[in-house]
């Protein structure tokens, strides 16, 4: 749009053709572009200051031996950087010593990715022990990879030259680095090698501008002006030919017109050209900044809102992304994770499984249980290997305080439950130095050195640890993981089926399960599995992949030591905020990585599902490309015959089975897709995540995506709306997210408030834009027909500059405070969401009846205008200005007649606005140059002005107002809608929450947005819109309707996984 109006202005330049002085255009580009230029400016000049402040930072860094003192900025890669403790990380550094002896630091990454927790950093094995002297000899080479923007991964190898090590190569992992922007905590100093510096650190490749979102509103937009551009050309290629015409066939017998009688070869087309200056004011050239502004106005009142306080964790509500308000209120399908995000993410142990034994079912917490104590108290051993297991398997850090007390530290709210679970149960995690770790169990030391970590990633599902038992020198290798990933690998000897009922059984109760193993391995089996695994993590190239793989071939015939069994509370109010926004006709869909039973109660708790008969669940499963396919056609069928029995349906897969559709059956998954209202998927990837996100904005729908952690960000930044949880797992889905909000069902108000009162307040911004610009070009259209068709502008220059920039803008920009219902009306009737979704605001239609209107205003102004002034002697300046003055008089009744609610502000901007207009006529006509000298003073001196006014007033009142004012009474009270019965009870009864007769204009407006069927997947509708001010039964997108309640029992997916276990 830029480029359309910049070369408007340079033809504006050629003084043959432009009607006007070219300042009427170039002072408004100017003005709009010095603005958005400000904007960058400044953002520009702070980006400057912080970057100028992070980089004459003073470090301490060894170069050649020595150490010095430099700025940050001149830090080259392979220098030794010296932190203390609360020191800023400069650039990203490989960490090589650090005060603790046990070689640890510990990093608050908080700035990095948004987590609160201290992350722990080790220094590499050939590191160890090594003195701060010898930290400033030390010599090597790293072997790393290209920079990359991936926080989580780095992997490289380091090979120190003698004589510290005998050249022997050591793999680097993301626990060995020190990235830029972090702090040192609780360490005294530490050091490490610069590996990337400048914009080539983690930090710097994730910096630059995020893909800019198009809404639904700013394509309806476009299109819009697309078509505003080509009836401009048609008028221009009309008014030209005419004008061409005339001039040849009238225009040379006019004395006072003065042709030559040749012209140059470009003669034809002048006139033309003049048209298309004349017209191109038909697209206003003020709409994108009266759109970002109010837009940015949209964002500060979601920041502002009070009502999306989190008081608990003291978190605002926050819009991140400030052009895609309006998007919120046309949301169709919520894809949500579960865990911390419908949960409060507060892990608590409740029930165990141990060797078939299950513990906490009576008391509901297996930490009281008298079974499980006295079992602890007599060392059983299974009990004690169990323990042994919680108390190991994982990444927490003990850390013991002043008085003797041990606290956490961990990354995973899963480990910290486990871990402090076992110290309950007397198997107490004491310390960790280095690779060895110490435990209390009932007064007795035990003392266990760790081999290897084989570290949990979204692939693998699971997490082992080989460690060496220093009071007996066995090794072991323990396991922890889900269900479906550590059946596989158990013995096949081992009796499992208690364990398995026993995971079932948990899972139907909600709670989260992780299944414990164990297995003793050969001194000749590790050292060869060991060589491997090195080699494999040496890696360069694919090091996740091959590290796996020689994973896999250690982790096998298992013993099955049992399953845990840990509770994650729903947040408060999550069943009312999605039986709410159901009945808005939003869809919505569950992607956890949890197991498929506790996915399913979690669903049934919070109102995703309902128990049969009023539903049905059906579970798309199998073991192989043929039982997945069979599977997923089945499901097809039933969705199709439910949709004729008016009987609502889910279904429910795994992540193994959607890799399978998804590479397979794309097509048929994609059908199953547009008819299911509901959907459960587990055992999800963050990858799998993003891909069905996609699947469904492939299907034309609005999306909306909402987590919490750093594996939803894939999703969150795939959507059309991203939308983070500030939770326990840190702030890194919040600040990806164009929307960050305390919790879940804060939701509920962010889309039915903010996204409704955003969508209709920019459906009539964008559309009296083009109103008020095509009444004020159509007025010149009609003027050409009494000029000769000359291309003569009615207007002088600096009218049609502050019409759009100055005259009209004020008033329409207090549409921001407009609300057609209160608040509380919006929240308690969800379903009048219906008509944003369904685009009944903004579309063809309503747009072709502001056209007619500004036709028809047009057509008033001028003839009441040309008529009182036909006997007048009179300049044309002094017809423009009154033509103008029944404009701008005109702009006031329109506003006035399009808002619903009134305040100080609007009434002020209405007609503060006329009195502005006259006072700023006044001021331009005393500045001889303006063009406009003592027109102003002249024009008010006539009685023929204010008698021409006053007609002007009536006409605007009896003909321009008067059939939109009765057809809208006729539909307010003859043909009322939801919405203008929900408006008649506000008035009237302003204190009643409720009204029985809002029951059937509901129901009829369930009916007009055709509900989401089977018989009518959004694809394959015929997009109808309603004619202005129409609330007819006609609607553009589909939209979901009554409450979904269903579910039917289905076969376990663990039984599956256990039988597919068993066959292998």
């Amino acid at each position: 749009m830029n480029k359309y109006f910049l070369l408007i202005a340079c033809l504006q330049l050629w003084s043959l053709i432009t009607p006007v002085n070219p300042a009427s255009t170039w002072g408004p580009l100017i003005f709009i572009f010095a603005v958005s230029a400000t904007k960058e400016a400044w953002d520009d000049y702070n980006r400057y200051i912080s970057d100028k402040q992070a980089n004459e930072k003073n470090v301490w860094v060894v170069k050649k031996g020595i150490k010095t003192r430099i700025q940050a900025q001149d830090i080259r890669v392979g220098d030794i950087v010296w932190l203390r403790e609360n020191d800023e990380v400069p650039c990203d550094l490989v960490l090589l010593g650090t005060s603790e002896s046990q070689g640890v630091c510990f990093l608050e990454t908080a700035a990095l990715d948004g987590e609160t927790d201290l992350k722990t950093r080790v220094i590499p094995p050939p590191c160890a022990g090594l003195t701060p002297d010898l930290l400033h000899k030390i010599k090597g080479v790293i072997e790393c990879p290209c920079p990359d923007k991936d926080i989580r991964r780095f992997d490289a190898n380091l090979r120190l030259f003698p004589p510290f090590i005998d050249n022997d190569l050591c793999p680097l992992t993301i626990k060995n680095t020190l990235l830029q922007s972090c702090y040192l905590r609780n360490t005294e100093w530490a050091c490490g090698v610069a590996v990337y510096t400048g914009n080539e650190t983690k930090l710097g490749m994730t910096r630059g501008l995020p893909e800019p979102k198009l809404t639904a509103v700013d394509a309806m937009i476009d299109k819009l002006t697309g078509a505003i551009f080509l009836f401009q050309l048609v008028v221009v290629v009309i008014l030209g030919v005419a004008g061409n015409v005339w001039k040849s066939s009238e225009a040379r017998k006019k004395w006072y017109v003065q042709y030559p009688k040749e012209g140059p070869w470009y003669d034809f087309i002048v006139i033309p050209l003049r048209f298309e200056l004349l017209c191109s004011i038909m697209i206003p050239i003020s709409i994108k900044v009266s759109l970002d502004l109010v837009k940015s106005l949209y964002a500060k009142f979601i920041d502002w809102d009070l009502h999306m306080y989190d008081e608990k964790s003291d978190t605002p509500a926050h819009a991140a992304n400030t052009g895609i308000n309006e998007d919120l209120g046309q949301v169709e399908y919520i894809l949500t994770d579960k865990t911390g995000t419908l949960t409060e993410n507060m892990m608590v142990f409740r029930r165990c499984c141990i060797n078939g034994v299950c513990y906490g079912n009576e008391s509901g917490d297996a930490l009281k249980d008298s079974d499980l104590a006295r079992a602890i108290a007599n060392k059983v051993p299974e009990v004690v290997k169990f323990l042994t297991v919680m108390a190991i398997c994982n990444t927490v850090v003990p850390i013991k305080s002043a008085s003797g007390s041990i606290s956490y530290k961990s990354q995973s709210q899963d480990e910290d439950a486990l871990v402090n679970a076992a110290s309950c149960l007397h198997m107490v995690l004491t310390s960790k130095t280095g690779n060895f770790l110490d435990m209390n169990f009932n007064g007795l030391v035990l003392r266990y050195e760790i081999l290897d970590t084989l570290e949990f990633t979204s692939d693998r599902k699971c997490m082992s640890v080989v460690v060496r038992d220093c009071q007996n020198g066995r090794i072991m290798l323990l396991s922890k993981g889900a269900d479906e990933a550590i059946f596989p690998c158990i013995s096949s000897e081992q009796q499992v089926r208690p364990v398995v009922e026993a995971v079932e059984h948990f899972a139907q109760l909600g709670l989260r399960t992780l299944c414990l193993a164990w297995r003793d391995l050969k001194e000749d089996e590790y050292r060869d599995w060991s060589i491997m695994y090195k080699e494999a993590s040496s890696s360069l190239i694919d090091r996740e992949w091959k590290v796996a793989e020689v994973c896999q071939q250690l982790e096998h015939n298992l013993e099955l030591l049992g399953a845990t069994a840990i509770e994650d509370r729903l947040q408060d109010g999550v069943p009312e905020t999605i039986e709410t926004l159901r009945k808005a006709g939003i869809n919505f869909w569950m992607l956890t990585g949890d197991k498929q039973n506790t996915a399913i109660q979690i669903a049934l708790l919070c109102n995703f599902i309902s128990p049969e008969p009023e539903g049905q669940l059906l579970l798309i499963q199998g073991k192989n490309l043929d039982e997945v396919s069979r599977s997923l056609e089945r499901v097809l069928l039933t969705m199709r015959i439910s949709s004729t029995e008016h009987k609502d349906v889910a279904f429910i897969v795994d992540g193994w089975t959607l890799e399978i559709i998804l590479k397979h059956h794309y097509e048929a998954f994609t059908d199953l897709a547009m008819l299911s209202r509901t959907a459960i998927c587990c055992r999800v990837t963050p990858s799998q995540k993003a891909q069905l996100v996609e699947l469904l904005k492939a299907c034309d729908y609005r999306t909306l995506a909402i987590g919490d952690g750093g594996n939803d960000v894939r999703m969150i930044q795939e959507a059309h709306i991203g939308v983070g949880i500030s939770g326990r797992e840190g702030l890194q889905a919040a600040r990806a997210a164009d929307f960050s909000i305390g919790k879940f069902r804060f939701l509920k108000r962010l889309i039915l408030v903010h996204g409704r009162y955003s969508y209709n307040r920019t459906a009539f911004l964008s559309q009296y834009s083009f109103y008020k610009s095509l009444l004020i070009c159509f007025i010149q259209i009609f003027f050409s027909f009494v000029s000769g068709v000359s291309g003569t502008s009615l207007f002088n220059s600096f009218s049609l500059m502050a019409y759009n920039v100055f005259y009209t803008s004020v008033p329409v920009l207090m549409s921001v405070l407009d609300k057609d219902l209160s608040e509380r009306t919006v929240m308690q009737h969800p379903q009048i969401l219906f008509y944003c979704q369904a685009g009944r605001l903004l579309n063809p239609s309503t747009f072709a009846g502001w056209f007619g209107r500004s036709l028809f205003h047009a057509a008033v102004v001028f003839l009441v205008t040309i008529h009182a002034y036909s006997n007048e002697k009179s300049e044309m300046e002094e017809l423009s200005m009154v033509a103008l003055s029944g404009c701008i008089w005109l702009q006031a009744f329109v506003i006035t007649l399009e808002t619903n609610s009134f305040t100080i502000l609007q009434h002020a901007a209405i007609w503060g606005n006329l009195i502005a207009f006259y006072v700023i006529n006044f001021i331009v006509s005393t500045i001889p140059w303006a063009g406009m000298y003592t027109i102003m003073f002249r024009v008010c001196k006539q009685p023929a002005y204010w008698l021409t006014m006053l007609l002007l007033m009536q006409a605007i009142i009896i003909l321009g107002m008067g059939p939109i004012t009765a057809l809208k009474y006729f539909r307010y009270t003859y043909r009322s809608s939801a919405i203008n019965i929900l408006q008649q009870l506000e008035r009237s009864q302003p204190n009643t929450h409720s009204n029985p007769n809002l029951e059937a204009p509901i129901k009829n407006m369930e009916r007009e947005v055709s509900p989401l069927s089977v018989t009518h997947p959004k694809s394959s509708k015929a997009s109808v819109y309603e004619p202005l001010l129409c609330e007819s039964p006609s609607t553009k997108r589909a939209a979901g309707v009554a409450a979904f309640d269903f579910l039917q029992a289905s076969p376990s997916r663990l039984s599956i996984i256990y039988s597919r276990s068993k066959n292998n």
